[in-house]
C-alpha cells in the first residue's frame, strides 16, 4: 500500500522538512510549487494527504480546495505563513482537515502522516476488472460507451453537450471531461435552474462596480473565473431565452462583457453544457434556442439511466459504502440479502438515489446494512408510490424533508416550471431558487 502525500509551496525549505517525515514514515511525496501544477495533478490523481500553502505564485491554495471533489477535500491541509482572520473563515467554509501556521512542529505534521496511513489502510483496492472514468465507474457495455466517448472528446476544443435523466452523473462526466483534456484551470460548476433569471447575467459574466443597484465592487463571473478550464452549465435549459442569445455570442467570440463594463474581455474557455430534457424536445417546446442548441451539440453525450445498466448496482453500492467507511473510520458490510434488494428496485432516481438509499441504511443499521431496514422497505418506484399527485408521509420525518420533497414533487408535477409552482405553493420564486440552490449543495456533500 502506497501512502500519496502532495505539498503544494513554492518554498524549497519546507519541501525538504516534509519529504524527510515522508520518507521516515514510507509515504510517497509529490511537490506543486504553482497553482496550476497542482490542479493538473489533482486531476490526475487522488492523494491521501494534501498540505496547501495559501501563497502561491499564480494564485491563493484555497482555489485549489474548493476546485477539488469533498472526498479529496476532507484530506486537505492548510498552511500557511501568513495567517488572517479573512483567509482562516475562507477555509473553515471548505471541508479541510486543518489549518495550520508555520512553523509546524514535527510531531504535528507526523500525526498527519499517521493519520493519512490509517485512512489509506481502510481504503479499498480497486479490482483490477474495474472500469472507471474519472469518478464514474462501471463493467457494462452502456458505461464502457461513455467512458470511450469522454476520453475521444476530452482532448478536443468543442463544446459538449451531456443529457440524461436527473441522477445519472452528468456532473461527474462533465468532470471527466475536464481531467483528460489536461486544460489547466479550474472547473466551474453552475446550476442555471438554481440561480435567479435577473442575477444570473451577472454570475456568469461577472458586472463593474456601479453598475446596478448592490454592486459595490467588481465581480468576475463564471467565464472569468473558469479561463484556462472548463465551465460546466447544468440545466442550461432553464437559462432565459435572452441570456442564451448572449451566451451563444461568447460561445463564438471567445470573449465576455461584464455588466456595465464598455470593453470586452478574451476568455480561453471549455463549455460543458447538461439537460435533463431531451434537448431537441426543449427546442420544440421553445426552452432552448436552436442556434443555440445546434452550438452546444459540437458533441452529444448521453448518460444512460441507472436500469439500463443495473448490473453496476453492486460495484456503486459498494463504492458508496467503501467512502461512508472511510470517513468515519468504519468497515460495515452489506447484510447478506441487502443486494437482492437493491437488484429488485427500478431506480427511478438513478444513481443520485441509489447513493442517498445507502447513506440512509448505513445511519439506520448497524454492522451489517439492511436495506429492507424501515423506512427503506419496500423499496418501489416513485410512480407507485405517489399515485394521483398525493405524497404519503411518514411517521418521523422532518420538516425539511417534507418542504424539500414537497417542492420538488409539485415542481416535477408543473414541469419544473418554477413560476407556477411558486404560485401554487404559495410562496416567492426567490425562495425556490435559494432552497434549490442549497438542495444542490447538499447533493454534493
Amino acid at each position: 500500500m502506497t501512502v500519496s502525500v502532495l505539498l503544494v509551496d513554492d518554498d524549497p525549505q519546507f519541501f525538504d522538512i516534509v519529504q524527510a517525515q515522508a520518507q521516515q514514515k514510507g509515504c510517497t511525496l509529490t511537490g506543486a510549487s504553482s497553482l496550476a501544477q497542482a490542479l493538473r495533478l489533482t486531476a490526475q490523481q487522488r492523494f491521501d494527504l494534501l498540505l496547501v500553502d495559501l501563497t502561491l505564485p499564480d494564485g491563493n491554495g484555497l482555489e485549489l480546495i474548493a476546485a477539488l471533489e469533498p472526498e479529496q477535500a476532507d484530506q486537505a491541509v492548510v498552511v500557511t505563513g501568513h495567517p488572517s482572520v479573512e483567509t482562516a473563515v475562507r477555509a473553515l467554509q471548505l471541508p479541510v482537515l486543518d489549518y495550520l501556521i508555520k512553523p509546524i512542529e514535527g510531531e504535528h505534521l507526523r500525526r498527519l502522516l499517521d493519520r493519512a496511513i490509517g485512512m489509506a489502510a481502510l481504503r479499498p483496492e480497486r479490482s483490477e476488472d474495474t472500469e472507471s472514468c474519472g469518478e464514474l465507474i462501471g463493467n457494462t457495455p452502456p458505461m464502457h460507451r461513455v467512458f470511450e466517448q469522454i476520453r475521444r472528446v476530452a482532448p478536443l476544443d468543442v463544446t459538449v453537450l451531456i443529457h440524461g435523466e436527473s441522477g445519472t452523473g452528468k456532473e461527474l462526466a462533465a468532470r471527466a471531461v475536464h481531467q483528460y483534456s489536461e486544460r489547466s484551470g479550474r472547473f466551474v460548476a453552475v446550476n442555471c435552474g438554481a440561480i435567479a433569471p435577473e442575477l444570473l447575467t451577472s454570475q456568469l459574466f461577472g458586472h463593474e462596480r456601479g453598475s446596478f443597484t448592490g454592486a459595490v465592487k467588481d465581480h468576475a463571473g463564471f467565464f472569468e473565473q473558469a479561463q484556462g478550464g472548463t465551465l460546466f452549465l447544468d440545466e442550461c435549459t432553464e437559462m432565459p431565452l435572452q441570456l442564451q442569445t448572449h451566451l451563444l455570442r461568447v460561445l463564438e467570440e471567445r470573449d465576455v462583457t461584464r455588466v456595465g463594463a464598455s470593453a470586452s474581455k478574451p476568455v480561453d474557455v471549455r463549455v460543458i453544457a447538461a439537460t435533463n430534457r431531451d434537448p431537441l424536445q426543449a427546442v420544440q417546446d421553445g426552452l432552448l434556442r436552436a442556434d443555440l442548441y445546434y452550438r452546444l451539440m459540437d458533441f452529444p453525450l448521453a448518460m444512460p439511466a441507472l436500469r439500463d445498466h443495473m448490473a453496476d448496482i453492486p460495484l456503486l453500492a459498494k463504492r458508496f459504502l467503501d467512502r461512508f467507511n472511510r470517513r468515519q473510520g468504519t468497515k460495515r458490510t452489506f447484510a447478506p440479502d441487502a443486494m437482492d434488494q437493491l437488484m429488485a428496485h427500478d431506480w427511478p432516481g438513478n444513481v443520485r438515489e441509489l447513493k442517498h438509499v445507502i447513506q440512509r441504511a448505513w445511519v439506520l443499521s448497524g454492522e451489517e446494512l439492511k436495506i429492507s431496514h424501515q423506512p427503506l422497505h419496500p423499496l418501489r418506484p416513485l410512480s407507485q408510490a405517489h399515485e394521483h399527485g398525493s405524497m404519503p408521509f411518514r411517521v418521523g420525518m422532518t420538516i425539511d424533508e417534507m418542504e424539500k420533497q414537497m417542492l420538488l414533487r409539485t415542481l416535477a408535477h408543473f414541469d419544473n416550471d418554477k413560476t407556477r409552482t411558486a404560485e401554487a405553493l404559495g410562496i416567492s420564486l426567490k425562495t425556490i431558487y435559494n432552497k434549490l440552490s442549497r438542495y444542490q449543495q447538499e447533493n454534493r456533500e
